[in-house]
This record gives C-alpha cells, sequence and structure tokens, in this order.
C-alpha cells in the first residue's frame, strides 16, 4: 500500500451506462479504487464511509507509509506488543491464510521483498543497476505467535500483508457500506481489481470481466462473469514489474525461495467468500506454479488460470466454457475490471 497522504484524492463520477446504478473511482493505497451502488443515490454515503475504511486500512497495514502501525512494528525488530483491533484482523487474516495456503502465502516474506528492491511504493521504485544480492527465504509463519490483540513477533522478522491487505479492505468496505445504508440495495468496492459485493445484487449479479492484456489489435481482452455475493480477486506477475541487476522482477515471491515466483502462470483469478479469501488464493496459486491446478481444486475455489502461453484454464465449475486457446473478447457494457494493477 501506498504511503499516505493527509487528505483523500476526491472520488470521481463515472458514467454507467445504467442509470439504475451509481460508479466512482479514485486513487488509493497504490492502485484503483471503484465503488459501484444501488439505488443511485447511496453515492454519496458509501464514498464517505469507503475513505473512511481504506484510510484506516493504510495507517494500520501499509508496509511504504513510515507512520503506520506496521511500519513501527517492523521498526521496533522484534518483540511483544498489544496492537489496535484493525492491525490484528489484518496480520489475523493474513496468518490463516498462510496456514490454509500451506505457506504458499507468507506475511514474514517482507525482507525478501526488500531485497528484491521493493523496498518503497512500487510508484517510485528505481531501475538499479546492482546485482542482486543471495535471496532471502521468509523466515516462516509459523514463528509469529497472535492471541487476539497480543503479537510477539521474533526478532529480526518483519511483516509484510501484501497477499490479503487489499482484499480485506475490499471486504471492510462493502460491509461499512451497507451498514451505513441501513441494507438497502446492493453495492461492489474494487480495490486494484480485487471485488466484493454485499447487499442484493442486480439482476443476474455483478458483471464483472475477468481482464487479460490487449489482443494485437489494442481491443482489451477476458470473460464477462456474473457475481451475484462473494468476492473475486486476480494475481498476475504482468503488472509490478521492475529491473535489477538486468534481472526482470515482479511482486509476488515465493516464500520458500525468497525470489519472484516462477511459473506457467501469468494470471490466476479466483472467487471466494471473502476477497481476502480470494485475494490469498490467487497469490497461492501463482507460487505454485505447476502444481496451481491440483491446489486449487483441493481448495473447491472457482479459478480461471491463464498461462504464459495464453492457454486458459478453468476450474471448480469457473463460470464460462474453458478455453484451449487465446483469451475472449470482452463483451459490451461490462463495467467493472477484475486484475487491475495489483
Amino acid at each position: 500500500m501506498a504511503a499516505g497522504a493527509a487528505r483523500a484524492v476526491p472520488w470521481q463520477r463515472v458514467p454507467a451506462g445504467d442509470d439504475a446504478v451509481s460508479v466512482a473511482e479514485r486513487a488509493a493505497l497504490g492502485t484503483s479504487a471503484r465503488l459501484v451502488v444501488w439505488p443511485p443515490e447511496n453515492l454519496g454515503v458509501a464514498c464517505g464511509v469507503v475513505d473512511d475504511v481504506l484510510a484506516a486500512l493504510d495507517r494500520q497495514a501499509s508496509r511504504f507509509r513510515p507512520d503506520s502501525e506496521l511500519s513501527w512494528l517492523n521498526a521496533a525488530g522484534g518483540g511483544l506488543f498489544l496492537l489496535g483491533d484493525g492491525l490484528a484482523e489484518a496480520i489475523a487474516v493474513a496468518l490463516a491464510a498462510a496456514r490454509w495456503t500451506g505457506g504458499l502465502t507468507d506475511p514474514t516474506v517482507a525482507d525478501a521483498l526488500v531485497s528484491l528492491g521493493y523496498d518503497r511504493d512500487f510508484a517510485v521504485i528505481d531501475e538499479d543497476s546492482e546485482p542482486l544480492g543471495a535471496a532471502v527465504p521468509a523466515p516462516g509463519w509459523p514463528l509469529v505467535r497472535l492471541d487476539g490483540p497480543l503479537l510477539r513477533l521474533p526478532r529480526g522478522i518483519r511483516l509484510d500483508l501484501g497477499a490479503t491487505a487489499k482484499g480485506l479492505g475490499a471486504d471492510r468496505a462493502v460491509r461499512a457500506v451497507m451498514s451505513a445504508t441501513g441494507e438497502h440495495g446492493g453495492a461492489l468496492v474494487s480495490l486494484g481489481g480485487d471485488i466484493a459485493v454485499a447487499g442484493t445484487p442486480p439482476l443476474d449479479g455483478w458483471p464483472v470481466t475477468v481482464a487479460e492484456e490487449p489482443d494485437p489489435d489494442g481491443a482489451p481482452c477476458g470473460q464477462l462473469v456474473r457475481l451475484a455475493a462473494g468476492a473475486v480477486a486476480t494475481s498476475s506477475v504482468t503488472v509490478r514489474r521492475w529491473q535489477r541487476g538486468g534481472a526482470a522482477l515482479h511482486h509476488i515471491v515465493d516464500p520458500r525461495t525468497g525470489r519472484p515466483a516462477d511459473g506457467p502462470w501469468r494470471t490466476v483469478t479466483v472467487a471466494a467468500a471473502t476477497c481476502a479469501d480470494a485475494n490469498a488464493a490467487s497469490t497461492a496459486a501463482i507460487v505454485a506454479g505447476a502444481t496451481a491446478e491440483d491446489w486449487l481444486v483441493a481448495t473447491g475455489l472457482p479459478a480461471r488460470l491463464t498461462g504464459h502461453d495464453g492457454r486458459v484454464r478453468g476450474l471448480n465449475c469457473w463460470p464460462g466454457p474453458e478455453v484451449a486457446g487465446g483469451p475472449i473478447p470482452v463483451p459490451a457494457g461490462s463495467r467493472v475490471y477484475a486484475g487491475g494493477p495489483r
């Protein structure tokens, strides 16, 4: 997440193409936020409560904001800490994800990311000609102990919550919108393409396009799905890329090696009950590499995987037909995209 400013970037209304809903978007947490609500008159209240949720998450869990609770925790060098409720929940979600993914996601990966040059907000990462140093595998999430708000962090371990924090933010935000609007209508919140919905969906569900790279003619590609409840999240190795010592790097790091995950899949999208779980599962599948299909089948979560060769694979009753070749053209009128910058 990006270093926060004192004031949120204002929301901008976006033409919805449908009078039944209102749409707004703004930059947030180093990515883009999009909010869709119905009835349309709920938008003003919804923007305010989402601002509050995102500002709180940034103060709690940003690794790049020097005054965040997480930065303070990482700078302390280990010890026993009494956490605020928000950061305690964020760390609990990250540790739970590490447990059920079998360590494919791991919040102790912070030093590995720093060693690769991802030590600041992505927008200000510089290309570096210095060669990569030794790999820094994650110390391991089982070393971190959380009992309610009480955290025991061993010396030398720093935390990064990137595999779950944006998903958690989308979950928190959509719940806050529904609470503020008296559970009337419905809402969708997207943070960089990680999407959570709540309330009553539009007829046939919220239209979500799982985006792919543009085709050779420059037209966007992907698959339109309908999300009636829960969440969907995408992880990709095609965004947040940089060069260091002549090596091409990306932000999804294998905790076991301390190096960027190197597998056959360039993009994985997962649907789950919560966006935090979908976020963790899509990241874990990228890390799992050649075993991702078997791992995802075992979870039972619907998933869509796209290989570096363009092959698309749907698992666990992912909506729509399995595609053996390239991506599907995006149908006109789709409004929300899963798979933005992460």
